[in-house]
């Protein structure tokens, strides 16, 4: 049978630290390493904090330090015990606690249990429109195109014209020339993308990213190596309302959250009237 080099580590461990405690096998075969007021450590139960492949002297040392810590944590509580007055009250909001933990993991069972409505797009848009002047951006978004080309690439001034245009036609033949000519080509024209996000596809600096934004419509750069076309169709700045786009993800969680609280109070009031009716609940 092979040996388990943990087991041999932390024998050692046990011998040099534990000397005045004899390891000796429990009843059910299991074997103790410490033990303290009633409370016994086992080795099966030391065995799966220590990692495989430890090194022995980090074995020795974590399993000290465990030992020490299982050991101080039952010492600190019986001492704890003797010198609080007030132990009812503790017992008294353990019960609670233990009370209002059934109650949300069943309130949790029921809700996966049903199917949640979702919301449909009248009841966002219509959430929207009453609290929408909330949500506030805390990032800078944009819409339109990135298009990274060579600094050798072809047609440059047709490029400079298509991407300055941006409309229909022009996006067609940047698409077509991009198949051949270039490096990258980011069409986010439907699409809220983060300003920093497309920022840092480009050797662009810039200090004051509000300003840039609503002050250029599109964006011409240059490195060593390549020609960067940036144009923006859109924009959103930090501190303006949310767009509805984004805003519509959170809006169908917001309203499932209270679709869910209407389902549990609907459930509990339910609940109640029924005790009622069949005197379960008695009102005098």
């Amino acid at each position: 049978m092979r040996i388990n080099p943990i087991l041999i580590c932390l024998s050692a461990l046990i011998i040099l630290l534990l000397a005045s405690c004899d390891l000796k096998k429990s009843e059910s075969g299991r074997v103790r390493v410490a033990e303290v007021k009633g409370n016994v450590l086992y080795y099966d139960e030391l065995e799966l904090v220590i990692p495989p492949n430890l090194h022995r002297s980090d074995s020795i040392e974590l399993a000290n330090k465990y030992i020490r810590k299982w050991a101080t944590d039952i010492l600190m509580y019986e001492k704890a015990k003797q010198n609080i007055s007030n132990m009812s009250e503790i017992d008294r909001l353990v019960n609670e606690y233990r009370k209002t933990l059934t109650v949300h993991q069943y309130q949790q069972r029921l809700l996966e249990q049903r199917r949640t409505k979702e919301a449909d797009e009248h009841e966002m848009a219509d959430f929207y429109e009453k609290f929408g002047s909330q949500m506030i951006m805390k990032e800078n978004v944009i819409k339109g195109l990135l298009l990274v080309v060579p600094k050798d690439a072809p047609h440059i001034n047709d490029v400079r014209s298509w991407v300055k245009v941006a409309d229909e036609e022009s996006v067609e033949n940047i698409d077509k020339y991009s198949v051949q000519n270039a490096v990258s080509y980011d069409y986010f024209a439907d699409t809220w993308v983060p300003f920093s996000e497309i920022l840092a596809k480009t050797p662009l600096q810039v200090k004051n990213p509000s300003k840039f934004i609503s002050s250029n419509s599109m964006v011409e750069e240059n490195d060593s190596t390549h020609h960067y076309f940036l144009k923006i169709t859109s924009y959103c700045l930090i501190g303006q309302q949310e767009p509805y786009e984004l805003a519509r993800g959170k809006i169908a969680d917001i309203l499932a959250t209270k679709n869910n609280a209407q389902f549990i109070y609907d459930f509990e009031k339910e609940l109640y009237e029924d005790a009622v009716a069949n005197k379960t609940v008695r009102l005098y």
